[in-house]
């Protein structure tokens, strides 16, 4: 025998519910929390993979300020100067030093190790010759779409 109950709808109508009634709105229910755990799984999962990049976007920033320390401590007899480029040799003894001289500009009478070139960025920064292509690359990108949106202009209307 199917048991019915009779109760009244938001308006006050009577109406009847079966127990089927009930599991198909437990089904609802179910489905309805699958569903909110779902979104909110996606959407936990873009800002995790936000936070790995800026993780590893921090864990570069730091390395390349070490190296920055490291390059601006380095032995050398002359004034950096930005917008530069300086090249470092390593001493048998292991003593690093940069130099102006580039590895081909020692040519035959060169005794050391030759280990890198950087340039020296105006904010003092120590970029490797073999990133400069694409630092450029990006600094025009940027001042294209800066110049391009009027951004400037944009920042200045609401300062």
């Amino acid at each position: 025998m199917l048991a019915v109950s009779v109760s009244s709808d938001y308006e006050g109508v009577a109406t009847r519910h079966t127990p089927l009634d009930l599991v198909d709105l437990a089904r609802q229910i179910q489905e309805a929390n699958q569903f909110v755990r779902a979104t909110a799984t996606n959407k936990l999962q873009v800002v995790l993979d936000q936070m790995r990049a800026l993780q590893k976007k921090a864990h570069n920033i730091l390395e390349d300020a070490a190296r920055d320390k490291q390059l601006h401590e380095v032995a050398c007899n002359f004034v950096k100067r930005p917008g530069q480029t300086y090249h470092l040799y390593k001493k048998s003894s292991g003593e690093m030093f940069l130099s102006m001289l580039s590895k081909e500009d020692w040519g035959q009478s060169l005794k050391h190790e030759y280990c890198g070139s950087y340039y020296l960025g105006l904010d003092h920064s120590w970029i490797p010759t073999s990133e400069l292509e694409h630092k450029t690359n990006d600094l025009v990108a940027i001042e294209e779409l800066l110049s391009n949106n009027n951004v400037m202009k944009q920042l200045e209307h609401t300062s």
